[in-house]
């Protein structure tokens, strides 16, 4: 059974990928491209033989042998392509047979009427020769659909203005002479006139190939667009000699044909590529269409002195008509994405709302109205950043999308809402009565946010324009100011933040307890008054930070694994940037930062070491073990008060301070009298 029948992981599929393309690893892309330089090196000694004119044996060996023998090669290499390589299998086939058909008729051709002065028309090599043009489109039809990801449509009608103007100047030179030296019966006329149609159409297509991969040339598109193009306008410039009855056999022209089928045969064994990410931008926007417009513009004009043929008349007429099209099409898009960038440079890209830029544009404008009366209103988020600090960026961008979106549903109908940066909002509205608290207030609350473990709020200041500012700057100073009077007025006491987290721990007398535990160790150990009543404080709010941690890991009665662990090990960090956040807390900051470092250095966050160590977080950390030791835990059983105190010794040195042990032993022997009396 073969492993493709099989869904895989994205890296398998990678591998799998690859294994389709091995057998460019293990050399046969090698080979092949070995073989394709030989054969351009036989061409260019046949190219060298024609050009020098040689007579005798060497040239009828070149004429005979080299000349048949280029052809058959390169029809076999690239069918080998085809065969010997899964990807891209069909295109290289057809490709392979397109070149055996034209091989075969001009094999027949050679051995049948060779030294004729009177050919056939039509000969059995007809069908042979003119198959090969369709074959050869639908392959590089085919080929171009595998390697191009991603295209806009516009290259569409590049290639159709590309292939339109070559069409029209070969069908200007090539098709009229043949059709005016074309005689007999309709079959005859048919097939004479088909092979100039179809070298035209050949070659129309190759630069619309160009056209639809941006004008990029990599190796394979060079050489299968150089191999066509050579083709086409060798088969033309014959057809053109033969009308013209100029054509010598042996000349430099037959060199075309092999050298065409030599270079096709080439591109099959160059290097995949996809061509990803095409873009229709750039020169080629403007100077390629204008380019090929010039081309039918001048075949219309030659047209006005020396009459040209109907259909070059035609064709030069629709490449004139597509680029007036593609004119249209490229000056309706850029006028789009210039609306689309000022919208853009006017809008914040996370809330959708009015960024600054828009804001002070309006401004000015309702500034600019006599008599217009309106509410310029500034509000500013409470606690945003112990929020972005305790729950990521992400979820911190999530909550401004949020609030910004009930900030433009509340103030909907009656003004605009903007985001100044940051958690910095504003609000331009019109007022009725000169009041504008009932819309500040119901702004504030669509800014407002509560949760599990948080609390987002909003402070604001609004100022009336223009009977209380008439400036801009006047303006946003007096919301300013007023803005940070209401916020001191309604700041939440800081003591909160020890109350939130003592109920997430599940243990309201905790903090407290570790608290007066610390307190007592520290007085113990002679810490002057300023600084115990840090440690206290420390104490109290040491794992403030655990508000980060979901509930399912705190409470998690078995091991924690090393994910859950590293998720744990954060929450003093966070801790830190909480209180460090609070003007009252500050100072208590960097203890809890350091709450949970060992003795040994190999605590967390910071993994300090002894002395280290700030004083405080060591009596902190000895504290908080012996009120955890001796509390209900999901993952450990409680222990009794004397097992607590002997595991504290046992760690003294390693875990804990030896000092700091010491003198929560003696605070610990008084407490206990204290009970017993």
């Amino acid at each position: 059974m073969r492993f493709r029948h099989f869904p895989l992981p994205e890296g398998k599929l990678r591998r799998n990928e690859q294994f389709l393309r091995a057998p460019e690893r293990r050399g046969v892309f090698g080979i092949g491209r070995v073989l394709c330089a030989g054969l351009l090196a036989l061409t260019a000694a046949y190219g060298i033989e024609a050009l020098l004119g040689m007579r005798g044996p060497v040239d009828t060996f070149f004429d005979s042998w080299v000349y048949n023998g280029l052809l058959v090669l390169a029809s076999l290499a690239c069918l080998a392509r085809g065969f010997a390589v899964k990807t891209e299998r069909l295109p290289w086939l057809l490709l392979g047979i397109s070149l055996a058909l034209w091989t075969t008729g001009d094999l027949y051709y050679y051995f049948a009427f060779s030294g004729l002065a009177d050919l056939p028309i039509p000969s059995v090599s007809d069908p042979f020769y003119l198959a090969f043009y369709p074959v050869s489109y639908v392959a590089l039809a085919l080929l171009l659909r595998r390697r191009m990801q991603g295209f806009r449509g516009n290259l569409w009608l590049d290639g159709l203005i590309a292939a339109l103007a070559v069409a029209a100047l070969g069908a200007a030179v090539v098709f009229g002479e043949v059709l005016s030296s074309t005689g007999g019966s309709a079959l005859v006329i048919a097939t004479n006139l088909a092979y100039p149609l179809a070298d035209v159409l050949l070659l129309a297509l190759v630069v619309a190939t160009f056209a639809l991969t941006g004008w990029r040339f990599d190796a394979t598109w060079a050489c299968v667009a150089t191999g066509f193009a050579v083709f086409a306008i060798a088969d033309s410039a014959y057809l053109y000699e033969t009308a013209a009855g100029t054509y010598t056999e042996g000349g430099l022209l037959d060199v075309g044909w092999p050298l065409a089928l030599v270079l096709i045969a080439c591109s099959a064994w160059q290097p995949i590529r996809k061509l990803e990410g095409v873009r229709d931008e750039g020169w080629q926007a403007l100077t390629l269409p204008t380019f090929f417009a010039a081309v039918g513009l001048s075949l219309l004009v030659y047209d006005h002195f020396v009459r040209i043929n109907t259909l070059a008349l035609v064709l030069a007429s629709a490449t004139i008509a597509a680029v007036i099209v593609r004119a249209v099409l490229t000056f309706r898009e850029r006028v789009q994405l210039l609306a689309q960038s000022r919208e853009e440079a006017l809008t914040d890209a996370l809330t959708g709302l009015g960024n600054r830029r828009r804001f002070m544009l309006e401004l000015d404008a309702a500034l600019g109205y006599d008599g217009l009366s309106f509410a310029l209103i500034v509000f500013d988020l409470d606690g945003f950043k112990a929020y972005n600090d305790s729950f990521g960026h992400s979820a911190g961008d999530a909550l401004l999308a949020r609030v910004a979106d009930r900030l433009d549903a509340a103030v909907e109908g009656e003004g605009r809402a903007y985001r100044l940066g940051g958690d910095e909002f504003c609000v331009l509205a019109g007022v009725k009565n000169n009041d504008p608290d009932d819309l500040a207030k119901r702004a504030a609350a669509a800014l407002t946010e509560e949760g599990e473990g948080f609390a987002v709020n909003c402070s604001y200041g609004a100022v009336l324009m223009p009977s209380e500012a008439g400036r801009l700057s006047e303006a946003l100073s007096m919301a300013d100011h007023r803005m940070y009077l209401h916020k001191q007025r309604h700041r939440a006491p800081v003591e909160a933040v020890g109350a939130l987290e003592a109920a997430r721990d599940g243990h309201p007398g905790r903090p407290a307890d570790v608290a007066e535990l610390a307190e007592a160790v520290g007085r113990r150990l002679c810490i002057s008054p300023d600084e115990l009543s840090k440690i206290r404080q420390a104490a109290e709010l040491h794992d403030v930070g655990k508000l980060a941690i979901p509930e399912e890991i705190l409470s998690k009665p078995g091991t924690l694994s090393g994910d859950e662990w590293e998720f744990v090990k954060r929450h003093p960090l966070i801790g830190e940037r909480i209180l460090a956040a609070a003007p009252d807390f500050g100072r208590a900051a960097n203890l809890v930062r350091s709450s949970h470092e060992r003795w040994d250095g190999a605590g967390y966050p910071d993994k300090l070491t002894g002395p280290e160590i700030p004083l405080g977080a060591r009596i902190i950390s000895v504290c908080d073990a012996f009120e955890a030791m001796t509390s209900t835990r999901p993952y450990a059983p409680q222990l009794e008060s004397e097992d607590a105190m002997t595991e504290l010794v046992r760690c003294a040195g390693t875990q804990f301070d030896p000092e700091v042990v010491a003198a929560f032993a003696s605070v610990h022997l008084d407490l206990h009298a204290q009970l017993v009396a």
